[in-house]
């Protein structure tokens, strides 16, 4: 025992130095390791997250989930610019059920023919030509008739009659302003130029409301309109609203029993103008041939139809 702790000792330094020796190798090949090693370190720290494809991949695999990139979804989807007859009418404001259509007529002449049979006095003021006689019809036609609007129209009709389906006046796709007063067929960009608006005059009415018919009365039905041009007058456009059999009198009496026109006719003179009902037989047989809805009369423009009834069918 104590030779072998002399020896020990003696060797010990040697066996020291040694160690150290190992020990700094290791230490450098572990710095040079960790040298090469670092570029892969880095690219694996920069790879926590998807790159961008594979984040798309992520996005695709997963479409519950609302893609970051993807346009937010308008609260209002924008309506369809359909126009399918380039009348300038959209799509989405034609009444395409005939329970609608049948609906819109029976109330637009029951309105517009109740204001040549109540007293004068008594006839909305904004009545005071036929354009006027024209727009107040169709708005009324297009409202929600309920006991309020009997109210205020002071009509109640003599049988019971529903409102219509697709939509109500002024909530309908164009708010409003009901009327084109612009030429072209309807693109989106119309609903937001003033294209469309509260009031047009008889002409506008006519070339941006309504289609060409026939010059033949016989074509007409309950709503269709009559128009003439009479150049020598301040405005020449005229229209009367053909009511058909009427839905207030019927054939209370003979005088009744055939189908009749209601209209406005606008200022005479410095007097405000009336409302006026005749017969078609009467109206044939008018005093001033340029009145008389005939083929030959050049004054007679022919049978006009609203576009909005100018349906799917």
């Amino acid at each position: 025992m104590h030779n072998s702790s002399g020896v020990l000792r003696k060797h010990l330094p040697v066996v020291a130095t040694m160690i150290d020796l190992r020990l700094t190798i290791l230490l450098l090949g572990l710095l040079m390791l960790l040298a090469f090693a670092s570029p892969s370190l880095r690219n694996a720290s920069t790879q926590s997250e998807p790159a961008p494809a594979a984040r798309s991949a992520e996005w695709i695999a997963h479409p519950t989930i609302a893609q970051p990139t993807s346009r937010p979804r308008s609260a209002h989807p924008v309506p369809s610019s359909n126009d399918r007859f380039s009348d300038g009418t959209p799509d989405f404001l034609r009444l395409d059920s005939p329970q609608d259509q049948d609906t819109f007529r029976r109330w637009f002449v029951l309105v517009a023919e109740f204001q040549a049979l109540r007293p004068a006095s008594e006839v909305p003021r904004e009545i005071n030509d036929c354009a006027a006689l024209l727009r107040y019809s169709y708005r009324n036609a297009l409202r929600t008739h309920d006991a309020g609007w009997f109210k205020e129209s002071e009509i109640t009709p003599p049988s019971a009659l529903p409102s219509l389906e697709k939509y109500r006046y002024p909530h309908t796709p164009l708010g409003a302003s009901l009327f084109r007063v612009k030429p072209g067929a309807f693109n989106a960009d119309d609903l937001n130029d003033g294209t469309f608006a509260e009031f047009a005059d008889a002409k506008t009415l006519k070339d941006f409301n309504m289609h060409f018919l026939s010059r033949d009365i016989s074509a007409a039905r309950p709503g269709d309109l009559l128009f003439f041009r009479q150049l020598e007058q301040d405005s020449p456009f005229h229209s009367m609203i053909f009511i058909g059999r009427s839905p207030w009198l019927g054939e209370s009496s003979p005088a009744d029993s055939g189908d009749v026109v209601v209209y406005h006719t606008g200022p005479i003179g410095s007097a405000p103008g009336e409302m006026r009902r005749l017969s078609v037989a009467e109206l044939l047989q008018h005093p001033s041939p340029r009145w008389r809805p005939v083929p030959g009369n050049s004054n007679f423009l022919g049978v006009f139809r609203w576009n909005i009834l100018r349906g799917a069918n």
